[in-house]
């Protein structure tokens, strides 16, 4: 229990998770480190093999054991484990939303490709929901400082062009008003 403990803080301080991930993560057993043995470091192939004249068979190496089949963890532990992090306020569904949607928007994404990946991370739609409405990202200005940065400061006005704006823009996660707004509210 308290390995699996140990395992949780060890996950949440690398980066935020949520409630469903870390689950998923702790659930799945730990494979347990296996020392290679047939790698020869640099060192050891400059050194000649010492020649045992008094040996009459070769010396065969040894095989390389199997790695252990690592244990089922308990549905229950892990319950425990997300109920202490809780307790400490170490997990929080509301504010690694938040915190995702800061990161992922500060990368140049938008809105819906957030909310398909917090949906992925198994975060609730209503806190996901909450999140973004909460978040003060100018969502129409990233948009446009995106489009900037890819297509140069005047963006292409002739329709073949103009389409692949609307294609990266529509792979980055926004939606289809925030890219229109491009054009009709930053016209020069």
């Amino acid at each position: 229990m308290n390995t699996l403990i140990n395992r949780a803080m060890r996950l949440l301080a690398q980066r935020d998770h949520g409630e469903t991930e870390l689950r998923r993560k702790l659930l799945i057993p730990p494979m347990p480190f296996v020392k290679p043995q047939n790698k020869k470091s640099s060192w050891s192939s400059r050194k000649k093999p010492v020649q045992n004249e008094f040996a009459e068979e070769e010396v065969v190496r040894a095989k390389q054991e199997p790695r252990p089949v690592p244990e089922e963890i308990p549905e229950e532990h892990v319950q425990a484990v997300i109920d202490y992090c809780y307790q400490h306020q170490w997990l929080d569904d509301a504010k690694f939303a938040s915190r995702y949607i800061s990161g992922r928007s500060n990368k140049g994404y938008g809105a819906q490709r957030i909310r398909s990946e917090l949906l992925q991370k198994g975060v609730d739609k209503e806190i996901i929901t909450v999140a973004l409405e909460n978040t003060d990202v100018d969502w129409c200005a990233l948009a446009r400082d995106l489009a900037v940065r890819k297509f140069g400061e005047n963006l292409p006005t002739d329709w073949k062009e103009k389409s692949k704006v609307l294609r990266y823009l529509l792979y980055r996660g926004f939606f289809q008003e925030e890219i229109q707004s491009i054009y009709r509210d930053f016209d020069d």
